[in-house]
């Protein structure tokens, strides 16, 4: 008897973080995991990466839900990453446990003055890398410094969580498999001084509490993807297909931000454009002058 394997369900995201507000780049994207999703008979999920305390607010996160249903973009789910701290702290207790995490104690100034002195800075796909000053550092030295509350954020020694992974390898499903480059983001952070989780560390754990199988989101944050899958082999946690779509850009071709003006979803909906219709000249690729995929 000829075996027959049952159709995949697909799992979809929109993961907006409410420090501003959305702008066309962002319903674009939300539309590709959208339609992802209801064209397979899938779940598309709505996450708020709300984690940056000092940024984020409620009334982003009202707007956000205002503007995707403006788009007529329904949701199979909701998550709020800030009811998920505990998970996130969880996550970073096993990094530990496994000798991958350690204590940062540098200030963004700290780190511009070495790299700014240094004759061979490491770089990352992003530009220049943590120089690892705290890596080497004792482990009674760590213990005394965390003691005495110095500030400090945790790191991923990426040297060492290879070096217990071995070799690993993601799926895009335009670039199709890439090799894990440890380079890519160096030592990143996995829990800041005045943020609960990194944007690294909550979205694979999140991913993976949501049952996310085709991870659709930018260009932009390609290169995270090598640190994403890291994690998530340390961490014993399912990994999606990553679709990296094109980016909407100006006519510079630089990256639309949240303080767009006039292209933000609030101020088109504002200015009487109908937001059924905006969101099928999206689909068609038909974007206002001036708006272009890269």
């Amino acid at each position: 008897m000829t075996r027959v394997d049952a159709p995949r369900h697909l799992v979809t995201r929109f993961a907006p973080s409410p420090t501003g507000r959305l702008h066309i780049g962002h319903g674009w994207s939300a539309l590709q995991a959208h339609d992802l999703a209801r064209e397979s008979g899938g779940t598309f999920l709505l996450r708020i990466e709300d984690t940056d305390v000092t940024r984020c607010r409620p009334e982003f996160t009202r707007a956000i839900l205002e503007d995707l249903r403006w788009l007529g973009i329904g949701w199979d789910g909701l998550m709020i990453q800030s009811t998920r701290f505990p998970a996130y702290e969880a996550a970073l207790e096993a990094l530990k446990g496994q000798g991958v995490a350690y204590p940062c104690f540098c200030t963004r100034g700290d780190i511009a003055r070495e790299l700014a002195a240094s004759l061979h800075a490491p770089h990352g796909a992003d530009g220049p890398l943590y120089p690892g000053t705290c890596r080497g550092l004792d482990p009674a030295t760590r213990a005394e410094r965390i003691a005495r509350g110095d500030p400090h954020s945790w790191r991923l020694d990426m040297g060492a969580a290879l070096a217990r992974t071995g070799p690993l390898s993601w799926h895009d499903a335009q670039a199709g498999d890439v090799p894990v480059d440890p380079g890519a983001l160096g030592d990143l952070i996995l829990k800041g001084r005045d943020r609960p989780a990194s944007y690294h560390l909550a979205v694979v754990v999140d991913d993976a509490a949501q049952g996310v199988t085709d991870a659709v989101r930018g260009r932009d944050v390609f290169a995270s993807t090598h640190a994403h899958r890291t994690l998530q082999a340390l961490l014993g946690l399912p990994v999606p297909l990553y679709r990296h779509h094109a980016l909407v850009v100006d006519a510079e071709g630089k990256r639309l931000a949240k303080r767009s003006d006039g292209l933000a979803l609030a101020d088109l909906r504002a200015a009487g454009v109908d937001g059924l219709m905006l969101a099928d000249d999206l689909r068609a690729g038909r974007f206002p002058v001036g708006i272009f995929l890269r």
